[in-house]
């Protein structure tokens, strides 16, 4: 985690006075790039750290300079204290840990400020699960930590989406945390991959060390992961909402559109009643199954290759449901064959 290393930092500034940064990097085990960007940060923070260039130089605190906890502000102190109530610290296996530093550094602290701390604590509650998502169980994130903290390799048993499942050994480079999911950032046999904790069913912290980027960037690696997973997948839809399943309509949508804007208004059409809106999908398959679910209440205008497609996933559903369950009797001798509306230019 950045944080952490910002303080390893800091620490290591305040006992040694000055330091290389080549050296910095190999304490902190990042690279060189990396630790200048850390005293960016630093310095940006108010914290009175300077870089020297030439020989004899280094990264250097101003003399005399001691973080105190003592002089915590009232919003500093509800921005640490409230990472108490996050249930990442207790996934990773160290709810205990954060609780026994949280009380040390109460110590210091005015009590007049965890007062402060406390009350927004009382009227703050954060959820990260998605909707109509149970929590994840996730019972081999500390032994993830580890291997990724102590720079192990992994061996892993996962089960794959498509429900294949098999063991690989990886070098792990991360963890990451989105929206209550974990993911494990770690390259398998040299290549990139992505592997989501809740389907590791069982890991092994191995004693070989793991193979890394020495310039590994941990929050662009999932930047990259993320692009590679959403490029090409989101869909654009323009459609037409009868009135009575409109509120239905945008609410479902929310959960399934892949930018922040939800629903777009588009201009009405005199003598029609519906409303039309755009939005973007995430994958062209969630696309049908928003549309399919409200049948004739929603009319899909464009793409028109998208809406030929519903048709044929129309019809087939028909054929599919026209008789009765476990291969009972179809439609009445007789009746007209169910067909979908055939799709329009």
């Amino acid at each position: 985690m950045r944080a952490d290393r910002l303080l390893r930092l800091l620490h290591l500034l305040q006992r040694h006075g000055r330091l290389p940064a080549a050296r910095l990097a190999e304490l902190l085990e990042v690279s060189e790039r990396t630790v200048l960007r850390d005293m960016e940060a630093l310095s940006a923070s108010g914290v009175p750290v300077y870089l020297q260039r030439g020989r004899g130089g280094g990264c250097s605190l101003l003399p005399g300079y001691r973080s105190d906890a003592s002089g915590l502000t009232t919003r500093e102190a509800q921005a640490l204290f409230l990472g108490g109530a996050r249930g990442a610290t207790s996934e990773l296996g160290l709810g205990p840990e954060l609780g026994n530093a949280l009380a040390k550094l109460a110590l210091t602290v005015p009590s007049g400020t965890l007062d402060e701390a406390d009350a927004l604590a009382a009227v703050l509650v954060v959820d990260r699960r998605r909707w109509f998502a149970a929590a994840e169980q996730v019972p081999v994130l500390p032994l993830l930590r580890e291997a990724a903290t102590t720079a192990r390799r992994l061996r892993i048993r996962y089960a794959a989406a498509d429900g294949s499942e098999g063991t690989r050994t990886v070098d792990p480079y991360g963890l990451v945390e989105n929206a209550g999911r974990w993911y494990l950032l770690a390259a398998h046999r040299g290549r990139r991959r992505t592997y989501r904790v809740s389907r590791i069913q069982d890991a092994v912290v191995l004693a070989e060390p793991a193979r890394r980027p020495a310039d590994l960037d941990l929050a662009a690696e999932w930047e990259a992961s993320r692009r590679s997973m959403e490029v090409g997948e989101a869909v654009e839809l323009d459609v037409a909402v009868a009135p009575a399943a409109l509120a239905l309509f945008r609410r479902l949508a929310t959960f399934q559109v892949a930018t922040g804007e939800g629903a777009l208004d588009l201009p009405p059409v005199a003598g029609d009643p519906r409303t039309r809106l755009r939005l973007v999908v995430r994958t062209r398959f969630q696309a049908i199954g928003l549309l399919l679910t409200f049948a004739g209440d929603v009319e899909l205008l464009a793409p028109s290759g998208l809406r030929a497609e519903l048709v044929s996933r129309a019809e087939a559903a028909l054929r599919q449901h026209a008789g009765g369950p476990d291969g009972g009797p179809g439609p009445p001798a007789g009746a007209p064959p169910r067909t979908a509306r055939p799709p329009t230019a």
